[in-house]
């Protein structure tokens, strides 16, 4: 993994590649937040207006239009991700390595109970297909399984490699990337048990995944800087394309069918969905270091990336640490 100083220099030669290109897009809104620790996951969430943001120990919810602050969730240690269940009004934190779920009141903002999960709770989701909170552990190389009803473990599904990331088609399956063996992994969403393994290539490793559940296609960012374009009916891969360095997120507009992948290098690449099997690389949006996760609101059309300014790169510390007081989301709409 190349590091923020690195990229920072690439960063600059992007910017001044792609100003010619004259993207659709542009960053409309910049969002600071007070706290300090690192970032990974967001989740907006059109019906309410608020934009949950992980940031350190806590998760910050902020207006989606203004940026204005709603409220903040103090978590133990470790956010993550955030995933949402209005049919019961709660939502649910994966809190990494506390290796646990956080349950709050989507109303109050209340803490309700924390449920325990494998090693490493990093992605969540809610699968609207089996009515299951999912988590990604990827120290345990499994995924745990929470009937929200009674916020209970349900089930565990073990895999073969560290589960980046997983989307649902709504229809029955769970499509998992695993970043460990380079794959996609099926899951049926009534048995729990894997259906499926399918080869990422020419993909390598795995970071972000989104779907297209009216095409059935799965969109995956890779480690060797590709994002690939897979049949969710049969893994076959339909296309790929170049994206910038540090993808950690993929991103899809259900009405505008259109595909991102955020790369924490700067820039947000940008591909639009003409059909089932033809896609088109728009270009790469100009956007800031370290904005490597994505959120898209399918109300108004907005993506949000996160950022801020970084410590020199240590070798001791995974990603480089981010400035205190410097964290921001930056709010990306079309011309």
């Amino acid at each position: 993994m190349k590091r923020y100083n690195v990229l920072a220099a690439m960063l600059l030669t992007t910017a001044l590649s792609y100003a010619q290109n004259k993207p659709a897009y542009h960053i409309s809104g910049t969002f600071s937040i007070k706290g300090s620790g690192g970032y990974d996951y967001m989740t907006v969430d059109s019906a309410s207006e608020k934009l949950y943001v992980s940031n350190g120990s806590q998760v910050n919810i902020l207006n989606k239009n203004t940026g204005d602050s709603l409220g903040v969730i103090k978590t133990q240690k470790d956010v993550h991700g955030i995933a949402l269940v209005h049919a019961l009004g709660k939502g649910y934190i994966s809190n990494g390595t506390l290796n646990k779920v956080l349950v709050f009141d989507l109303v109050t903002n209340k803490i309700l109970k924390y449920v325990p999960t494998g090693k490493f709770a990093d992605a969540i989701f809610y699968d609207d297909f089996s009515k299951k909170v999912i988590t990604c552990n990827g120290m345990s190389k499994n995924m745990t399984v929470i009937d929200p009803a009674g916020d209970t473990v349900v089930a565990t599904i073990q895999l073969s490699g560290w589960p980046e990331t997983a989307v649902s088609d709504g229809k029955g399956n769970i499509y998992v990337n695993n970043a460990e063996k380079a794959e996609m992994d099926v899951i049926d969403a009534t048995t729990f048990k894997i259906t499926h393994h399918w080869p990422n290539k020419p993909g390598t490793g795995a970071s972000g995944l989104a779907i297209d559940r009216e095409t059935m296609r799965l969109f995956a960012t890779c480690g060797n800087k590709r994002i690939i374009v897979m049949d969710a009916s049969n893994g076959n891969v339909v296309t790929s394309f170049p994206i910038g360095e540090e993808a950690d997120g993929a991103g899809f507009d259900n009405s505008l069918k259109t595909v991102y992948s955020s790369n924490g290098e700067g820039t947000l690449t940008v591909i639009k969905e003409l059909s089932a099997d033809k896609f088109i690389l728009t270009g790469n949006v100009v956007t800031k270091l370290g904005a490597r996760t994505i959120t898209v609101d399918q109300k108004t059309h907005k993506v949000y990336l996160p950022s801020g300014l970084f410590k020199p790169a240590s070798k001791e510390t995974f990603r480089p640490e981010i400035i205190p007081g410097t964290f921001k989301i930056l709010a990306v709409e079309m011309n």
